[in-house]
């Protein structure tokens, strides 16, 4: 079995969008609002947000919110180590038809969440863990296996249909405040004004390193096939060292945060925000990928958001993004850069965008 494991941070977002003017009813009073124009409000004034939303975010578990659709339904996700061909109407006749769908080999893969979460008695957890809940219409999905799903939260969550490990979460006793991000969203220019909020202390290095020791100690048939973490520094290094065997993707986000670069030295899959990206001067995906290209001598994949202008991949070399000091360097092709923008995404195929 495959495993993929996500190390980050879980928020309750709080979503405000499209303001009129006007007073606000008593029970919609917060203190972030937009004007009717849809530009930022001014201060001290008391508008009205035609729209409220409140959802669980965070990369990770949104990353695993997508997986999890996406395992159960039984389309978009094949861990299997078969590979197939697209072929032309006109020449399927002449190809060996590949086996059903029941008679391929498919392995299986398993998805854990690591995120800090207030107390385990609290409301706020409850909220977060039941939002992963899968829908009756996946359960019923010939993929859904009710025998395999977790319920490993000690006495937290309600009991939940979920194929989401949350065994290694941690709660913290007597914090009963999810993290929580209150976002302004302009209905005029589609801007996002995003204020956090977190009070739940930090995962330390002993609990870091309990965590990777837990994964260590599963059974040998059972790989770990990746990891997506927000941590770094001495507390992550322990990962290569007790997992060696592991595929390890990292997210460098945040401007002006130390570690960041030496952690996507260290990497197999990197992602980089905008906001990084032209803290350090770049003005496009491309630009980026290929001024960092030096320092990722281990990943096989590389990417950038962009916003609105989509996201860019680049694809070093297997001898490894640095290149090395052997001779075969010069002859190693230019590595191949991909962009892809959202219009192009929408005339190959039907999305559901998510703001």
């Amino acid at each position: 079995m495959k495993h993929l494991i996500l190390v980050g941070a879980c928020y309750l977002d709080t979503i405000l969008t499209s303001i009129a003017t006007g007073l606000l009813r008593p029970e919609l009073w917060l203190w972030l609002a937009l004007p009717g124009s849809g530009c930022f409000p001014e201060e001290d004034s008391k508008l009205r947000a035609t729209a409220l939303q409140v959802r669980r975010g965070g990369n990770c578990p949104n990353t695993v919110e997508v997986l999890q659709q996406l395992l159960l339904s039984g389309g978009g996700l094949d861990t299997s180590s078969s590979q197939t061909q697209q072929v032309s109407a006109a020449d399927a006749a002449a190809v060996t038809p590949l086996p059903s769908k029941q008679q391929q080999p498919q392995q299986q893969l398993k998805l854990h969440l690591v995120s800090i979460l207030p107390d385990v008695e609290s409301s706020a957890t409850r909220k977060v863990l039941s939002s992963f809940a899968t829908p009756p219409a996946l359960q019923s999905s010939p993929s859904y296996d009710s025998e395999s799903l977790s319920e490993s939260v000690t006495g937290a969550a309600p009991t939940t249909a979920t194929s989401v490990d949350f065994g290694h979460c941690l709660y913290r006793k007597g914090h009963h405040e999810a993290a929580s991000s209150y976002i302004i969203r302009s209905g005029a220019t589609g801007s996002r004004t995003i204020v956090n909020y977190n009070d739940l202390p930090e995962m330390t290095t002993d609990e870091f390193v309990n965590i990777v020791h837990g994964f260590a100690a599963m059974p040998e048939d059972q790989s770990h096939d990746g990891s997506t973490s927000n941590l770094f520094g001495e507390d992550y290094w322990w990962h290569f060292e007790v997992l060696p065997g592991s595929t390890i993707s990292v997210e460098v986000e945040k401007p002006g945060r130390e570690g960041l670069v030496e952690l996507a030295a260290e990497s197999d899959v990197v992602f980089y925000s905008k906001s990084w990206a032209e803290s350090r001067g770049y003005t496009e995906p491309e630009a980026c990928l290929r001024g960092e290209l030096s320092n990722c001598n281990k990943a096989f994949l590389m990417l950038c958001t962009w916003g609105s202008q989509g996201a860019g991949a680049l694809f070093p070399s297997p001898a490894g993004a640095g290149g090395g000091n052997n001779e075969q360097t010069a002859e190693i092709a230019e590595p191949e850069y991909l962009h892809c923008s959202p219009s192009e995404v929408c005339k190959t195929q039907t999305i559901t965008v998510v703001e």
